[in-house]
């Protein structure tokens, strides 16, 4: 399966998955024309979106103007007043279950986020027989999953690193409690990875970092350390 990942941080997120026969965009959190610079919009078969906040779906309604569009109905319902007119490139999603685009099989599984109704996705091809876990802002997430060969995950925050700088006042205290309630510790992280089924993994793709309470250097070794020589760690970039 082919990963590129556009853009990945608190100012937007977009990333393309292919497995030869079908293209998936996750997230339209940058404007058209940056991701056309990098594909030709008419390829991409249709787009997933995980919640309704900006860095996710800030563009949503360049991109539904002429793409299918998949999300589950609080998102929807979330964007009704950018996108009441484009009905018909609506596809409503239910989550905890499966629905089918192109060679894609995908599982829509509820995150823990200060969103409506927010899902990851389980995707798998019929087309090479792999499996990609996508994952992002969530602090947990419920099921687990067997044969994964991609995993992309959020990485936002190191619990050290943002009580150090609560404690330097290089950032208010109460964004404690948002960050531990919505995001991904890179602890947590790396429970839900020895948690799962991992014996097939292939490629780890650590996302959404946050640009002041997160290590890269570091993040990277400690996934790295727990997934094996085998496996291939990226650090998306913003």
């Amino acid at each position: 399966m082919l990963i590129y990942p556009l853009a990945s941080s608190s100012e937007g997120n977009c990333y393309i998955i292919s497995d030869g026969t079908t293209i998936l965009m996750i997230e339209c959190g940058i404007p058209v024309g940056r991701v056309t610079k990098k594909i030709n919009l008419a390829n991409i078969d249709a787009i997933l979106i995980t919640h309704e906040h900006k860095d996710h779906c800030g563009y949503l309604k360049q991109f539904i103007k002429s793409k299918q569009v998949y999300a589950t109905a609080g998102t929807f319902e979330s964007k009704e007043d950018e996108i009441g007119l484009y009905v018909y490139h609506r596809n409503v999603i239910e989550k905890n279950k499966w629905f089918t685009i192109g060679s894609f099989q995908i599982y829509a599984f509820e995150t823990q986020h200060d969103a409506k109704e927010p899902v990851g996705y389980f995707i798998h091809s019929t087309t090479n027989n792999e499996n990609l876990l996508f994952a992002t802002d969530t602090f947990y997430i419920k099921p687990r999953f067997e044969g994964i060969n991609y995993l992309m995950v959020e990485a936002n925050y190191d619990v050290k690193i943002l009580e150090e700088n609560i404690k330097e006042g290089k950032i208010p205290s109460s964004l404690r409690k948002r960050l531990i309630h919505s995001h991904f510790e890179i602890s947590n992280v790396i429970k839900f990875i020895q948690a799962n089924d991992m014996s097939q993994l292939k490629d780890v793709y650590l996302m959404h970092l946050s640009s002041g309470n997160s290590n890269e250097a570091d993040f990277y070794n400690r996934v790295k350390e727990v997934v094996g020589k085998d496996v291939n760690v990226y650090v998306c970039a913003k």
